[in-house]
């Protein structure tokens, strides 16, 4: 059977909710929801007042963890200030789930390049999880979506170099980047297996520039935004962003998908297939 991909041009705080119930899944216990928090500078990021009515519909927790390269956001300190300047905790109950150590090791058996996670120990305080996406280019990734949030997005520090050096922390610029690719796979392989199913990923393809919003000094976007995905399945939701840039007349299209070739992006849902969490072949049903 096709995973199902909800899809709408309407981009707007209401339709993100909508979207997500048509999913059908109701996340139970305490719900984590991962957000991208924004580097201090990023023009791009979406900001806490667009996601605010999905996590009031939700009540959980908005989590984060600090990232492995030096800027506003690489010390519990700093990416508290960054988090209360860029308006999250005014509005939401936040946790850095790396606030702390030690980190939580989660196993992967079947990782191609990769047999560990290491997350924020405080990830066994949730019993559900809902990824808010903000898909775009990247400049290491190729693109940014719902299996990046899962990987990179979940990692603690520790883990975002780990991952980053496909297992070898001392090589966190150096390794072979396929490697890499298929490493971000493999740890979001480990979450999925650790929430069992209770996930909904959120894709909202909106200001869409050839950078992350990890980056401090960042493009302007490149083209046009295209619209909201929700779905049960990472790889399909990735996927369909993939296929509706590609699918695009935009004169920006072809930039966008220029940072998305160089680094291969697409591998990372070819190393996700591999290891069986999802599928590329999905239903894309489209909402007014």
């Amino acid at each position: 059977m096709k995973s199902k991909v909800y899809f709408s041009r309407t981009i707007t705080p209401e339709k993100v909710v909508e979207l997500f119930q048509l999913t059908g899944k109701t996340l139970g216990g305490n719900t984590a929801i991962k957000i991208h928090s924004g580097e201090v500078g990023n023009q791009n990021f979406l900001k806490p007042d667009f996601w605010k009515p999905i996590i009031d519909h939700i009540g959980g927790t908005v989590v984060e963890c600090n990232t492995a390269y030096e800027g506003s956001r690489d010390t519990t300190v700093k990416h508290m200030k960054t988090l209360r300047e860029h308006g999250w905790i005014k509005y939401f109950d936040v946790e850095l789930m790396d606030a702390e150590g030690p980190d939580l090791e989660l196993a992967i058996p079947n990782g191609k390049k990769i047999q560990k996670n290491f997350v924020g120990k405080t990830l066994t305080n949730y019993d559900s999880l809902l990824v808010l996406s903000h898909f775009k280019g990247h400049p290491m990734g190729g693109y940014g979506g719902a299996i990046k949030q899962l990987s990179i997005g979940l990692a603690s520090s520790l883990g975002k170099a780990y991952i980053h050096g496909a297992g070898d922390t001392n090589n966190f610029w150096g390794a072979d980047h396929d490697s890499f690719l298929e490493s971000m796979a493999d740890a979001a392989s480990s979450i999925i297996d650790y929430f069992q199913g209770n996930i909904v990923y959120i894709n909202v393809m909106k200001n869409m520039s050839v950078d992350c919003d990890c980056c401090a000094v960042a493009e302007d976007p490149c083209m046009a935004d295209i619209g909201i995905l929700a779905s049960l399945d990472p790889i399909a939701i990735d996927q369909a962003c993939l296929d509706l840039v590609y699918a695009s007349n935009d004169p920006g299209r072809d930039h966008l998908l220029k940072r998305i070739e160089s680094k291969n992006g697409v591998h990372t849902i070819e190393a996700a297939v591999n290891l069986g969490f999802g599928s590329r072949d999905y239903e894309l049903v489209t909402v007014e």
